[in-house]
């Protein structure tokens, strides 16, 4: 059955996030712990530049928000952002961690991790899946462009295949060791290129018989960011959906038509490998709350999901540590108490409306899922 999810990406896990969550019919999340605090330099891995084993204290914050989500009945995707020689960019200073798809030595520490981690997790009732690596990127620095294109990935593909920018082969070799621990919890997969379901095109099919293949949907970025809104910082127009947005070197009119063809590609591929939509998920999509049509955009998306019945899950629900993608605030500013509340270090709640046709559109999509 297609199931309606979330992402935490939270900063520090709580209790009643989970409790809110499951109030709001929301069936899976996706956990990301990257962000948590560690007495070590990376949470749970202890050193990302030389991996060795699990932090104890930090796998039992782990599990523990694990059972906080078993508790309200929700299902959960352990999905870490960084993996030995791949830290987060946000964890980076904001440089780009290439070493992964630079170096294979990188490929084993990157398999004796899951490994250990599923080695930890594989009795958890609430664990439905290992999502390897958020959004990675072999692509970066080679040559090829993030967008355009589809059948760019051919030749691209013809000249990687076998190297350390092989990300399928990357994932039948993480794969392979989660199996000598855990032969049962499927293990999901992101697309290159930060995850971009265009992607996939030139894949083989993965040859382990449990891998769900995921994707995140911003496209068109240049109306979903923030940096949309910025605009008007500099007099100029915001991008609106549906209407006329930049991409991939050209100004083209975006609207459900656009969208149902931009995925054509990835769904040519997926039926050419007899991939079904159950083992299909879009674990990441949203826009900016403040942009100009950020709720139809979502409700085209979410119609095109249902149709192909794809396992979802929208970004975010009440991100602690930004509001731009929690929909429940509407498109509403925040206000000057808000903000004052921020630089005097107190964690002000910020006022969520559930009435506003933002969140509106999601509430609809997560009361039909439940009900099927």
């Amino acid at each position: 059955m297609p199931r309606a999810g979330t992402n935490q990406f939270n900063q520090v896990p709580e209790q009643e996030w989970f409790e809110a969550a499951a109030a709001e019919n929301i069936e899976w999340v996706r956990i990301t712990f990257s962000k948590w605090n560690s007495k070590q330099k990376d949470f749970l891995a202890g050193d990302l530049d030389n991996y060795q084993q699990l932090v104890k204290k930090d796998l039992a914050t782990l599990k523990k928000a694990i059972g906080w989500a078993e508790e309200q009945g929700l299902k959960v995707v352990i999905a870490p952002l960084g993996l030995p020689g791949s830290r987060w960019t946000q964890n980076n200073q904001g440089k780009k961690d290439q070493r992964l798809w630079n170096d294979k030595k990188w490929w084993q520490a990157s398999a004796r991790y899951w490994q250990d981690l599923a080695r930890a997790l594989k009795d958890s009732k609430a664990v439905v899946a290992y999502n390897i690596i958020n959004e990675p990127k072999p692509e970066f620095g080679t040559g090829l462009a993030e967008h355009g294109d589809p059948a760019r990935y051919k030749g691209w593909y013809e000249k990687y295949q076998g190297t350390s920018h092989d990300l399928p082969e990357f994932y039948n070799t993480v794969i392979s060791a989660i199996r000598a621990v855990d032969a049962e919890t499927p293990v999901m997969v992101d697309a290159g290129w930060y995850g971009q379901a265009q992607a996939f095109v030139y894949w083989p099919k993965l040859k382990d018989a449990k891998v769900l293949y995921s994707f995140h949907m911003y496209e068109p970025f240049n109306f979903t960011s923030r940096q949309n809104y910025l605009r008007k910082r500099k007099g100029k127009e915001l991008y609106s959906y549906p209407g006329l947005i930049p991409y991939a070197g050209k100004v083209e009119q975006w609207d459900k038509k656009r969208l149902t063809e931009w995925f054509t590609p990835f769904n040519e591929w997926a039926e050419k490998n007899s991939i079904p939509a159950n083992r299909i998920v879009a674990a990441e999509f949203g826009a900016y709350r403040r942009v100009p049509g950020g709720g139809r955009y979502m409700e085209d998306l979410l119609e095109l999901f249902d149709q192909k019945q794809y396992h979802w899950a929208f970004y975010s629900f009440r991100e602690d540590e930004w509001d731009g993608y929690d929909y429940e605030i509407g498109n509403r500013a925040l206000g000057w108490k808000y903000w004052e509340a921020k630089e005097k270090g107190e964690d002000p709640e910020p006022p969520r409306d559930e009435s506003n046709p933002l969140w509106q559109v999601l509430d609809q999509a997560l009361e039909t899922r439940t009900r099927t």
